[in-house]
């Protein structure tokens, strides 16, 4: 075994986190032995701290002593370090740029937009639901496309950075009051979404659905109650 795979490797997170989630499924499908380290993000540890000091957010994985924080670059590190076990990117480098593509189309356009859906109401909240599912059905389309996966038969990196779709997105549809991932409006999409979650990796480590359901509504009653001060 080499030293990098030798090396202890801790993970801080936190349980109701995708950005943490999708970095444990990163380790799960690699086989990469860890030790999970849960941060209270009200009371972030002096740890957590140090080893990310710009930020001072989770994820942050600690390899050898090392520490990486942000979830893409940890997700990128895993891969590069740990090639071999189940890659999350195509050998093929025209290959590998369109999946980076579409990691940043899913994972960094599309928060503004999903703010202001999960977070407000009425009018402002019906019209980012129309163009949030607008950009779903363009991932859906030209992203996933007629494939399993976005991998083809296997998840690869796209796909565990669309995982909070599978999982997240559902309850946080339920939370808002509008659902947009239905069979109807969104099938690719959706047969996709229930094919990821039936992975048995992916299956076995998910958080629990009534306790993540209590912690989006208590996320979406504090939106709504900063909305109406700054109205105020």
């Amino acid at each position: 075994m080499s030293s990098k795979a030798m090396a202890e490797v801790k993970l801080h997170g936190t349980w109701a986190s995708p950005f943490s989630q999708r970095v444990i499924w990163a380790l799960k499908l690699k086989g990469i032995d860890y030790e999970y380290i849960e941060e209270d993000l009200a009371n972030k540890s002096e740890l957590l701290l140090s080893y990310n000091p710009v930020h001072k957010k989770i994820p942050v994985l600690v390899h050898g002593g090392k520490p990486i924080a942000e979830s893409l670059v940890i997700l990128e590190y895993i891969e590069e370090t740990w090639p071999e076990a189940h890659p999350l990117l195509p050998h093929d480098a025209y290959d590998r740029a369109n999946a980076r593509f579409w990691v940043k189309v899913v994972s960094e356009e599309n928060r503004a937009l999903f703010l202001s859906y999960f977070g407000g109401t009425g009018e402002e909240q019906e019209k980012a639901a129309k163009d949030f599912l607008q950009r779903l059905k363009v991932i859906e389309e030209h992203g996933l496309g007629d494939k399993k996966f976005f991998g083809g038969d296997e998840i690869n990196l796209v796909d565990i950075c669309c995982g909070w779709l599978a999982y997240f997105f559902p309850v946080m549809e339920q939370v808002a009051g509008i659902k947009l991932l239905e069979p109807t409006t969104l099938p690719r999409l959706y047969e996709w979404a229930e094919n990821f979650k039936d992975v048995p990796v992916i299956r076995e480590n998910l958080p629990d659905l009534a306790k993540l359901k209590t912690h989006l509504s208590r996320n979406r009653e504090r939106l709504l109650a900063t909305a109406t001060a700054n109205n105020s």
